[in-house]
């Protein structure tokens, strides 16, 4: 084992790209990070290693590395028991709320609670029973209830 510059260089690289993954997570530059740190072993455990030999290694083992995150772990992230948790407005579909105001050329509002909501469908006046039939953006989709 010899410590010298091409050794030390994918430590550097290879402790970069992890600190930049703590940084900004988002699992690409860990999986990079991977395949300097295997590219600094080689370099450590087998000197004399072409410099040209090192960056083909480490081209090529980190796309087995990003090929080995998407076919493995990327698939296999868990579900969500409340997958609408964070989307309020998914949340409402389904409901049946009066309308608050008269649906004219396509616009009108329904109160939720405290809220009040833009909503879009058809010619229907105020006071008129709408189910959330989906949303967009902040707009929800109504048709009559009936």
């Amino acid at each position: 084992m010899q410590w010298n510059l091409e050794t030390v260089a994918w430590a550097v690289v290879a402790l970069l790209l992890f600190t930049a993954e703590a940084m900004a997570p988002g699992a690409f530059m860990l999986w990079l990070g991977f395949a300097a740190a295997a590219v600094f072993a080689i370099v450590l455990l087998v000197p004399g290693v072409p410099v040209l030999a090192q960056v083909t290694a480490f081209v090529v083992l980190s796309f087995v590395s990003i090929q080995v995150y998407r076919t493995w772990f990327r698939g296999r992230e868990p579900s969500s028991d409340q997958p609408t948790l964070n989307r309020r407005a998914q949340t409402l579909v389904g409901r049946v709320v009066p309308l608050e105001r008269a649906i004219v050329n396509g616009q009108g509002r329904v109160q939720i609670a405290d809220a009040y909501w833009d909503v879009t469908g058809p010619e229907l006046p105020a006071g008129t029973a709408v189910r959330i039939v989906a949303s967009r953006g902040m707009s929800l989709m109504v048709e009559p209830a009936g």
